[in-house]
């Protein structure tokens, strides 16, 4: 009886020496895992250090890139500072003052403090639809343009009546340079008479016209 029981007990031993090399490996294994998980980690769980990196990562690029996205054209049109006969010829009419980058960007910064900067946005996108002649180019940008200031979806829709959504909408089915046409010349008068006369009575207007005006003595 002692005998037998020696002998199972020397088998378990030898049981458990030859399970524990394989344990081990196991075990080591799992470390590599660990510290190499770009290679080896097939889990997503929450102590993997390398895939918690590679998330945080990921998000950083999609926050910067929904970032961007959010600020769209950038604040201002690249444009020589304006003179003082410039700055005077604003107030003679809307046209002239829409001719110019440096009368858009002035406009454009009033328009930022009343929550309606995305008409001239618009107006500047159908602008630059309209000196594209490539088909593709030109459906990719219509498209966007349709979601960014025409969809109901959209932060940045502009006030648009029926009629011309629906000339719209028909001509997104084949769309071309003058896609918006209508639309912009709605957003265009809307500006104009809406706008424009509050811009001349603002303090970014009359600021920058003091500026220039007193340029002169200071030199």
């Amino acid at each position: 009886s002692m005998g037998s029981e020696r002998t199972e007990i020397r088998k378990r031993q030898m049981s458990t020496t030859q399970e524990t090399p394989g344990a081990a490996q196991a075990q080591l294994s799992t470390g590599n895992r660990g510290s190499n998980a770009c290679c080896f980690c097939w889990c997503c769980c929450c102590s993997c250090s390398c895939l918690t990196v590679r998330n945080q990562d990921e998000e950083r690029a999609r926050r910067t890139s929904h970032e961007l996205q959010a600020e769209g054209i950038p604040n201002c049109e690249e444009s020589p500072a304006p003179t003082l006969e410039e700055v005077n010829a604003w107030a003679q009419s809307f046209d002239k003052l829409m001719l110019t980058p440096a009368g858009r960007n002035a406009f454009r910064e009033f328009l930022r403090t009343e929550f309606s900067e995305e008409n001239m946005l618009f107006w500047m996108a159908c602008e630059e639809l309209k000196q594209e002649s490539n088909k593709s180019v030109i459906e990719e940008k219509a498209r966007l343009i349709y979601e960014d200031y025409i969809s109901i979806l959209s932060p940045k829709e502009v006030s648009l009546d029926s009629r011309v959504r629906e000339v719209i909408n028909r001509n997104m089915l084949e769309p071309s340079q003058h896609t918006f046409d209508d639309a912009q010349l709605q957003i265009y008068t809307l500006m104009h008479r809406d706008s424009y006369p509050r811009f001349m009575n603002s303090a970014i207007y009359k600021d920058l016209l003091q500026s220039l005006s007193e340029k002169p003595i200071e030199a």
